[in-house]
Order: C-alpha cells, then structure tokens, then sequence
C-alpha cells in the first residue's frame, strides 16, 4: 500500500497515474501540510483512489486553542460532505497526546460519517513522533480507535527509525496499522519492508516548476517561493510502487 501526499490538482494527478493507493491530502508540504484548500478537496473528491484528507490548521506545534479545535471539526465536516475516504488528525507534545482535543475530533468525525452512512478512516499524524513514550502512545491510540499511525519511528527519516518501526508494528499486533513515511524512498524500501510493514507514506517529489532559471529566482526575491519547487512525479510514484512490489 503506497499512500502519496500531495498539495495540488497536478500532485494528485501524478500520484494516480503512477499507480498510489490512496491519497493523502494537503497544502503547504514544505511545513510538513496543512488543511488542503475546500477547492482541491472537491477536485480530490473525483480520484478513483481513498482520499485522506490532513486537518491541521497552522504550522508549528500541535497544541490547539478552542477556535483551532472547532476549526479542525470544520474541516472533518468539508471531508464528509465531499466523500472522502479519511481524515488525518494529531493533538500533543512530548508528554503524551491530547487526549480532549483528539477524543472531541474522533466524535466529530464518528457522528458525521454515521449521518452520511459512510465511515471517516482516522489516521494519526506525525505528533506521534514527538512523543517521549511512543509505546504508551501506540497504546492509547488503539484504545481511542484510530486506524493507523502515520510515523518515521520517532527519527527524521524512517529508514533511521527502522527498529522503532519494527517495534511499533510488533506491538501493534494488527490492532491498528503502522504506516511508515519520512524518507520513504526506492532505495529506502528493503530495510522498511524488513521492518514488517506494508504501508508506505511518500511525496515522489521531484524538482519542478518554472524552467526559466531567472523568474525562478524572481520568484524566490519575491517571496513566493523558497527554494527549488517540487512537485510529486508520476515516474517517481511508478519507481516506488515498483520496487515495493520486488520485495
């Protein structure tokens, strides 16, 4: 299972073409997503692959105010209505998970499905990996019911955090799914599969966009970009999904 993140109509496109499982949806990559905009959750909504939508509602850390929490139940709703597959939610710090926060969104997400005859997939986003205890975390994750948890294994790339990730899914024991991302690449792909996983999370990102060197650095003088553009690329998507299946 490769899910491939993306942040706009022509990443969701790649991620297709070159064969992704599901989606995961967002805007603004570069500070590790946010809450796509309501216009590409409608276009995703017509993909032929489950469409998991990333309701984070700033960059920075993940303790949330009230008008940040009903934001989030906001998004849960633009996701039910339009058809989505899922939603990827996270609410903590270093110390544990936000057990309110998560708990008000888990609810939200149950009783809007319901109403909609369809049930919302939960993921568990990347807070994971600040935890000091991801143990205790796996744990009350089971126990809150979400799906999977989307994590590198507490490191900065997964293919560092391979014995964290082999530990995770061992104890996870097929309560809940364990869905490597960070790093995720071909060459990546033997240790994680040697981890026991079998969901993978990537961007198959490649550099991108303008080809004219001088309106790039305009570009980035401006302020409308920050470095090389990257783009998902159906090829790298193909590569990946490739090499998975060799394993």
């Amino acid at each position: 299972m490769l899910e491939v993140c993306v942040e706009d109509a022509a990443g969701l496109a790649a991620a297709i073409a070159g064969g992704g499982d599901r989606i995961e949806l967002c805007s603004a990559l570069a500070l590790g997503g946010l809450t796509p905009s309501r216009a590409l959750v409608r276009l995703a909504a017509a993909a032929p692959i489950p469409v998991h939508m990333l309701c984070r509602p700033r960059e920075g850390d993940f303790h949330y105010a009230e008008p940040e929490v009903a934001q989030v139940r906001d998004d849960i709703d633009l996701a039910a209505e339009s058809g989505l597959a899922g939603i990827v939610i996270g609410a903590g710090g270093v110390q544990g998970l936000d057990h309110g926060v998560l708990a008000d969104w888990l609810d939200h997400a149950r009783r809007v499905g319901s109403a909609r005859g369809k049930r919302l997939s939960v993921t568990l986003h990347r807070v994971f990996d600040l935890l000091d205890d991801m143990e205790s975390g796996l744990e009350q994750a089971v126990a809150m019911g979400f799906d999977r948890i989307l994590t590198s294994g507490g490191a900065t790339r997964a293919p560092e955090g391979a014995a964290m990730l082999a530990h995770l899914h061992e104890r996870a024991a097929g309560r809940i799914v364990i869905l490597a991302g960070s790093g995720v690449s071909v060459e990546a792909v033997p240790l994680l599969r040697s981890t026991g996983i079998a969901e993978f999370h990537a961007s198959c990102r490649v550099a991108g966009g303008t080809s004219d060197a001088g309106e790039s650095a305009r570009l980035e003088e401006l302020g409308f970009q920050k470095g090389a553009r990257l783009v998902t690329d159906a090829a790298e998507v193909a590569r990946l999904k490739a090499a998975m299946a060799h394993i």
